[in-house]
């Protein structure tokens, strides 16, 4: 085992309404949700993580989660899980001694369970020992450890049932760090409280702890956010990242290892559409299907075919046409858009799940996943064949061009972040000018409907 201190990713989550989390890293294990909305996990075990109703024994390559099913989104804690149904209810699975699966117990669960008195659920995130939601009321409740104020309620007081989170409404993403958690609210503010050692609340200081949610008085333009360990980041209506917290690896990526209790702009990456935290690294997903990283690179987390820290953005050069990105406490994962799922960095626990684990299989270079009995991509799960399809520009100042093959009985339709549709059409075509010029800048979905399956895409407004 590596003296290396391994530390929690969470990730930032889009509404399942539309881009539900189809790939999701914890700590030391891995997830997807299949095709056929069940899910799979990969890797460390040691508290029943990947529920299959065993605990103990890494498991290298994926194995299906007991008894789920119509899942839509799913997030990983340090060594908990967590699913969100069609239903809106959200079930859980693994460490529990903090009260981090939320059904009112401190047992831990190889299987899933229900956390209790949760109905209308859009968002999940999972910290190291915490656990919370978004509402469809727009409220965000907590569950789990909050030594260091992680649940946002006022207090320092553990629960093992959900509990709102104070003074938050208009709330549209959620995002979980080590020990701290963060909120976009639907006027583009981001909102951050819990642990704030290193400056990862970014509101100016280093004061302990928040134990209620404060804003991050220098970011404006918010589409997106995502936490690491005890860094934060947040990506703008104009394609570009800033970050804030801890910077000893250099997961900032400003070019420089110091900390900063301030949001400082990631250097020299633009035309952004989703980022991800991991313990001390970061990963960012370009509009071209690209992804870049950077930070701590031990274990060959940053994907570059290296072991050597960067402290500004580097290319995974063999990784192209990728739809998202997910990153653990020192491995990462993406989606190509082939539906295979691609992995790279530190090996202890089989989370690459390529069918091998132990401290010489690690990969500075992406891997691809053994893919078991279900084809893990629910973003292009009803695509037999591959559509070509064309959305351009992205970013868009308003309008945007769609072109593909021929085809006939197409809809699209657009969502805001609400999930709202803005725009709809139905008919046959190969090019088509979508105008939403009349609609704010930010980040939207286009779901297209066609007789050969279904793709889904973001697309970005930026006047």
């Amino acid at each position: 085992m590596k003296a290396l201190c391994k530390f929690l990713l969470v990730l930032f989550f889009l509404p399942y309404f539309s881009f539900g989390q189809t790939i999701a890293a914890g700590g030391w294990h891995s997830l997807s949700v299949c095709n056929d909305n069940t899910v799979r996990a990969w890797g460390l075990n040691a508290s029943g993580q990947l529920g299959n109703g065993t605990s103990g024994t890494p498991i290298p390559v994926p194995v299906q989660v007991t008894s789920l099913a119509g899942i839509t989104s799913i997030a990983g804690g340090g060594y908990h899980s967590l699913a969100l149904k069609n239903d809106s209810t959200v079930w859980t699975w693994g460490y529990n001694s903090y009260g981090e699966l939320g059904n009112g117990t401190n047992t831990d669960s190889n299987v899933p369970v229900q956390v209790s008195s949760l109905t209308g659920i859009t968002a999940i995130a999972g910290g190291m020992f915490h656990s919370f939601v978004l509402k469809n009321d727009s409220t965000v409740w907590a569950w789990g450890k909050n030594d260091v104020s992680q649940l946002g309620n006022g207090t320092n007081t553990d629960s093992n049932v959900p509990i709102q989170v104070s003074s938050l409404t208009g709330i549209t993403a959620i995002a979980g760090g080590m020990f701290h958690s963060l909120v976009l609210k639907n006027d583009s503010t981001v909102w951050a409280w819990g642990y704030n050692a290193f400056g990862q609340l970014g509101n100016g200081n280093t004061n302990f702890v928040s134990n209620v949610p404060i804003p991050i008085s220098s970011l404006t333009g918010i589409i997106a956010i995502a936490g690491g360990s005890s860094h934060s980041l947040a990506l703008k209506n104009d394609g570009t990242i800033w970050a804030w917290g801890n910077n000893h690896d250099g997961q900032l990526g400003n070019g420089t290892n110091t900390d900063s209790n301030v949001p400082v702009p990631v250097s020299s990456l633009t035309d952004i559409i989703a980022i991800e935290g991991g313990a001390g690294h970061t990963l960012a997903l370009k509009n071209d299907g690209t992804i870049w990283a950077w930070g701590l690179n031990l274990s060959g987390q940053l994907g570059n075919g290296t072991n050597t820290n960067s402290n500004i953005p580097v290319q995974i050069n063999s990784l192209t046409g990728i739809i998202a990105v997910a990153g653990g406490s020192v491995h990462s994962l993406a989606l190509k858009n082939d539906g295979t799922v691609w992995a790279w960095g530190d090996n202890d626990w089989g989370q690459l799940g390529n069918g091998t684990f132990g401290d010489t299989t690690d990969n500075n270079v992406p891997v691809q996943v053994v893919t078991g009995l279900c084809q893990i991509a629910q973003a292009v799960n009803a695509i037999t064949e591959p559509l070509a399809i064309l959305v351009y520009p992205n970013p868009t100042t308003g309008k945007a061009n769609v072109q593909m093959s021929k085809l006939e009985n197409v809809q699209i339709k657009i969502y805001d972040v609400l999930g709202e549709y803005i725009y709809q059409h139905i008919g046959t075509f190969s090019n088509l000018q979508i105008d939403l010029s009349s609609q704010p800048n930010g980040i939207y979905f286009l779901k297209m409907k066609t007789e050969q399956g279904i793709v889904n895409q973001k697309l970005i407004i930026n006047k």
